[in-house]
């Protein structure tokens, strides 16, 4: 049976750093801040990955038949024990985060009176799918939960456990004129993406547990950033992860995890898997075998995952690569902070909301806008002309700018992007103005096609996470 190979490392690790970015293709003038939207493949996975890219193309048949599904097997295998699930069947491979979510929300047999609850700071697309959810038959409810920064862990479990009791009171209420008891579902991100924090979600899978309500875990950013999961100890009823992310692997590779009590809601994968039965016909559940093969794709980000986590071995393993992160990210947010005169987001005396993303506030008047336009200024300024980007986002009455540190940061980075930051802001409010006279906002359409018209020379812009 074909198996994953294990890279061979022949020399030491270069130290953290910049030394370490001759572990990865950067181009030599890029500063890379933003690792967190979509990850950056390292030099020895990639190579790694090539026998394989070769498995496929020498005997496609074999490969897709039998070979990939051999292997992948194995791979769940030891990403279940990473991730600490109580069982490999408990775990799939699918494309990204957001597909995974997706799969789970839209598979629920919703119905009236049932509450799909979200936040305002559920990551934009899957709030979208919770509202299209509520846009159908039968128009489950989309309430949301708020957490606006800085705030305390302590405050959030409070609001949650306070917030969830509310919902079921509603329940209850429709429960007597439906005649049975909805159902109430919660999206709860373990790693906002946008501020870039760390929630605990650990406890707040534990309210819901006590209040009868499902838990659905953005995990996105958790694999590889958050130290020792253990999902059979946190048991989630869904969680999806991004591999290619913070773990190293290739784009695209994400984790779909389903303890076995709830792999029956999962009627179906998406696409459909020619393994697909139906319910009526279902003798137990056949969860893994439809997310083994649901259509013709490139199947090798999912085999990289092995490989990073034997790059991330050779590194030094989890604890070594996250205490390097976690301590830039700490002093390189308080660095840029200073330079800006401003301040971080994260207001612990610990920094319990940060792990390796740190988030700053912009140095904006109060009054200037939140309009989309500004995002995408700080785009071409930035990323277009300085070859330097963190992510930016409007929170709290403020524009604050997230920055990923990794094993290749320094926090001479962080005093770069302060200085690039400060031309940039100067320039924003010349372009734009301070919000202190009333302009007709612009609409997303106009700015970007104002921007391709002036600086952005073609190239092509995208949204982050």
């Amino acid at each position: 049976m074909a198996q994953v190979e294990t890279p061979h490392f022949d020399s030491e690790p270069p130290a953290f750093g910049h030394e370490m970015r001759k572990c990865f293709s950067f181009d030599p003038d890029y500063i890379n801040m933003n690792h967190g939207s979509y990850g950056s493949l390292p030099s020895p996975v990639a190579e790694a990955i090539k026998p394989y890219y070769a498995m496929a193309e020498a005997n496609p048949d074999l490969f897709h038949r039998f070979t990939s599904i051999d292997i992948i097997r194995d791979v769940r295998k030891r990403m279940a024990k990473f991730i600490g699930a109580a069982h490999t069947d408990e775990v799939v491979f699918v494309p990204n985060a957001s597909h995974g979510l997706n799969n789970i929300l839209r598979d629920i047999t919703w119905e009236e009176g049932d509450m799909l609850c979200s936040c305002n700071t559920t990551y934009n697309s899957i709030s979208k799918t919770a509202e299209y959810i509520s846009d159908i038959p039968p128009y489950p409810e989309n309430p949301q939960f708020t957490i606006i920064f800085p705030t305390t862990r302590s405050e959030i479990i409070a609001n949650w456990r306070s917030y969830l009791q509310s919902l079921n009171q509603t329940r209850a209420i429709s429960a007597g004129k439906l005649g049975r008891r909805p159902k109430i579902v919660a999206v709860i991100d373990s790693i906002i993406s946008v501020p870039g924090a760390l929630l605990p979600w650990q406890e707040m899978v534990k309210i819901c547990k006590e209040e009868d309500v499902w838990s659905v875990v953005d995990a996105a950013h958790s694999i590889g950033q958050e130290l020792d999961l253990n999902l059979a100890e946190a048991d989630p009823d869904f969680w999806v992860t991004n591999c290619h992310k913070w773990l190293f692997a290739k784009r695209s590779c994400a984790l779909l995890y389903v303890p076995r009590r709830n792999q029956l809601i999962l009627k179906a994968s998406f696409p459909t898997s020619r393994a697909y039965i139906s319910p009526k016909q279902r003798n137990g559940s056949n969860f893994v075998e439809q997310f083994e093969w649901n259509g013709t794709m490139d199947f090798v980000p999912y085999i990289s995952a092995s490989c990073a986590l034997d790059f991330r071995a050779w590194l030094g393993g989890e604890h070594v690569i996250n205490a390097y992160c976690h301590r830039i990210a700490i002093e390189g947010g308080k660095r840029l902070a200073q330079i800006l005169g401003t301040e971080v987001i994260d207001q612990e005396q610990d920094f319990q909301f940060t792990l390796n993303m740190v988030n700053v506030a912009v140095p904006f008047p109060p009054t200037i806008s939140s309009d989309f336009a500004i995002d995408m200024a700080f785009r071409q300024k930035l990323l277009i002309k300085k070859k330097i980007y963190p992510a930016f986002f409007y929170h709290n009455g403020k524009w604050w700018t997230r920055c990923s540190a990794q094993v290749w940061s320094q926090v001479e980075d962080f005093e770069i992007l302060g200085e690039a930051m400060l031309e940039a802001c100067k320039e924003i409010i010349e372009e734009f103005g301070d919000g202190s006279e009333e302009k007709p906002k612009t609409s997303m359409e106009d700015t970007i096609e104002k921007l391709a018209k002036t600086e952005l020379n073609d190239q092509k812009v995208f949204l982050f996470k």
